[in-house]
This record gives structure tokens, sequence and C-alpha cells, in this order.
């Protein structure tokens, strides 16, 4: 599954993948509850990557996983 984090003021979005995207969506909720600065994230290869808590515009959870189109028929 896929995890997209958008940072504010900038074009950048940091992408990972993950195993379990509902630990992402707890820990993202429990900074924003809390008084975390910085929340480090990491996917399913073992990278982390930190990012302000104020610098995050967005999180994006895949919830299901895409499934590989094949030619060019539109998809429903």
């Amino acid at each position: 599954m896929k995890v997209r984090i958008g940072i504010a003021d900038t074009d950048r979005v940091i992408e990972l993948e993950t195993d379990d995207p509902t630990e992402y969506e707890r820990s993202v909720e429990e900074a924003f509850a809390g008084a975390t600065a910085l929340l480090w994230f990491e996917d399913s290869k073992g990278r982390r990557v930190g990012v302000p808590r104020e610098r995050i515009a967005f999180v994006e959870v895949e919830t299901q996983p895409e499934e590989p189109s094949v030619g060019f028929a539109p998809t429903s």
C-alpha cells in the first residue's frame, strides 16, 4: 500500500510503501493531538523520513492496492 505525505508550501510529496497503512494514520493523529514536533515515517523496506508536524499539508493513504491495467480501454 502507498502513503503519500504532502509538504506545505512546496510541490514535494513523500511517497512510501507500507504493509500497515493504519499505523501511519495513528501516528499522524497522535502527533497532531500531542506535542510531537517531528513525525517519523518508516516504510516496509526500513527507510525512515522525518517531517516537521507544522509542514505536513496532507496525508493520503491508499486503502486498496492498484490493479494493473492492460490495454487502452477506460476503467470503470
